[in-house]
C-alpha cells in the first residue's frame, strides 16, 4: 500500500468517527426536550397539546445538527 491508499483510509475513518460523536450532541438534546415535555405536562397537564406541538419542533431542530453532521460526513469523504 502506498502513502495516498494509507491517507485516504485514515480519512475515512475519522470521519466516520467524527459523525459518530456528531450524533451524541442531537440525542442529548432530543432526551432533554422530551424530558423537560414530560416534566411540563406533568405540572400543568391542561397544556399538554401546546407542549407537544413545540415539543416536536424542538426536537425538529436537535435533528438538524445530526443532518448537517452527516452531511459534513459525506463532503470530507
Amino acid at each position: 500500500m502506498d502513502a495516498t491508499t494509507v491517507l485516504a483510509a485514515l480519512e475515512g475513518n475519522v470521519a466516520t468517527m467524527g459523525y459518530g460523536l456528531a450524533a451524541i450532541g442531537p440525542a442529548i438534546g432530543v432526551g432533554i426536550v422530551v424530558g423537560k415535555t414530560i416534566e411540563g405536562v406533568a405540572r400543568q397537564p391542561e397544556l399538554a397539546g401546546r407542549l407537544q406541538v413545540l415539543m416536536w419542533i424542538g426536537i425538529a431542530f436537535t435533528e438538524a445538527l445530526a443532518f448537517i453532521g452527516i452531511a459534513t460526513y459525506f463532503i470530507f469523504v
